[in-house]
């Protein structure tokens, strides 16, 4: 399987490659989450996070101990995942499918659940070691506001023109300075970016934007989607979209689209590490 914005900017704990305790074993993890009830990824003072929930059912199984995790990468508020990667490090006493089990049960009942989990080798790094991150974004195209899709979509009204959004799309394929594209506050150091596919497709009134990268700036999906909806929505021609690249000016790109849309589907590395998952 194969980033937010992708909105991916690094953790504050991602920094460091920590070493697991002699007798701990690294455990990499593949989480889903409803970002919905979340501050984001990130602990924050100002709410409950994943990164919270995970790390608080993990000391639970390391005997109160505190149990720090490295992420593939930080979702902000609202933002959904079928596919994030965590690591952590636990005593040596349990399997992949009883660790699995076992952090479900203690993260009751957030909405947050581990799908695999698999031993990693001791230079394996969630996210340093990530060579790919993909993005999925939903657009709810028609008149009726959501109701079974309420908080995993963007809800645009006015009818929009995928083909002429693909065809945009294409113009911001490949490395580029992507500063017209990301957040005021990204901490990247270089706003340098590879875009390796950005898809929009549509299935009656759900259109679907792919977006799939090494990595990607802060907000950087959803500034890429924003702008992509005036050209669906007739407000920009086509060309628009490239002459905002060239600009390396976030004022010259389309508005931030909402967190509620993206989901984190997938991250790939050099050797799945669920590969043996079961």
């Amino acid at each position: 399987s194969s980033s937010g914005l992708a909105s991916f900017t690094p953790v504050a704990t991602a920094g460091a490659r920590p070493r697991p305790a002699d007798g701990a074993v690294t455990w990499a993890l593949q989480l889903e989450y409803d970002g919905r009830p979340f501050v984001g990824w990130q602990r924050q003072e100002n709410g409950l996070s994943v990164q919270q929930v995970l790390e608080e059912a993990a000391a639970r199984l390391a005997g109160g101990a505190a149990v720090a995790s490295i992420v593939a990468g930080r979702t902000d508020a609202g933002v959904h995942a079928a596919g994030q990667v965590a690591q952590l490090a636990l005593p040596d006493r349990y399997d992949a499918r009883k660790l699995r089990d076992a952090l479900n049960y203690h993260m009751k009942p957030h909405p947050v659940v581990v799908l695999q989990a698999a031993t990693a080798p001791s230079d394996w790094n969630a996210r340093f070691s990530a060579i790919r991150r993909r993005y999925r974004f939903l657009i709810l195209n028609r008149r009726a506001r959501p109701a079974l899709q309420e908080g995993r979509v963007w809800h645009v009204a006015a009818p929009l023109d995928a083909a002429a959004m693909h065809h945009a799309a294409q113009t911001l394929l490949g490395r580029h300075d992507f500063t017209s594209f990301r957040a005021a506050s990204c901490q990247a150091k270089s706003p340098v970016r590879t875009l390796d596919r950005l898809d929009v497709r549509q299935d009656g009134p759900l259109i679907t934007i792919e977006a799939e990268a090494r990595s990607f700036l802060h907000h950087q999906v959803r500034n890429l989607v924003g702008t992509l909806r005036l050209v669906g929505d007739g407000s920009w021609p086509v060309g628009r979209v490239a002459d905002a690249l060239a600009a390396r000016n976030r004022a010259a790109a389309g508005p931030t689209a909402p967190a509620e849309g993206l989901c984190l589907m997938a991250v790939g590395y050099p050797q799945d590490p669920f590969a043996t998952a079961s």
